[in-house]
């Protein structure tokens, strides 16, 4: 039974119809045409799929999209429109990506994790990222992109 929800999406109120059993994921790539949130695993396993979910990190595929309503979820297009954060700079000047599947799931990853701590040790952000799997970087220079932010050590 298709319903009809309203979700907040990057700052804008969308109504979009929605099936019971339709992942916040299906519903912001195949309904709303948002492409940064990926289907890695469709697990919960790999973080290709994370997003903001009132600004903490959740795996989309895992979250039904009737759970998102009257919620503001933030996507990689919605985290600065007025250009890219100094997070997304550090990870472009550190070359910090090659193929950039998972960069928006580490980058919203990471955003949760400086507003909850805005000055973690290269531990803590290694602990973020468990949950973020990346195969063609190593982490390191996700890493020194992080703490190079917040001017932290390398």
């Amino acid at each position: 039974m298709v319903q009809e929800l309203t979700i907040t999406v990057n700052g804008e109120e969308r109504m979009v119809p929605v099936e019971p059993n339709e992942t916040l994921l299906e519903v912001l790539r195949d309904r709303l045409g948002i492409t940064s949130p990926k289907c890695g695993c469709d697990r919960g396993d790999c973080g290709a799929c994370t997003v903001l979910l009132d600004g903490r990190s959740v795996r989309s595929c895992l979250v039904l999209a009737v759970e998102a309503a009257g919620h503001e979820v933030t996507t990689l297009e919605g985290l600065n429109r007025d250009g890219l954060t100094p997070l997304q700079q550090a990870f472009l000047d550190r070359n910090a990506f090659q193929c950039g599947f998972c960069a928006p799931g580490i980058i919203l990853t990471v955003t949760d994790l400086l507003e909850r701590n805005p000055n973690p040790s290269r531990e803590d952000v290694q602990e973020a990222l468990t949950g973020n799997l990346c195969r063609c970087t190593g982490y390191a220079p996700i890493i020194d992109a992080v703490l190079e932010t917040i001017g932290g050590e390398r």
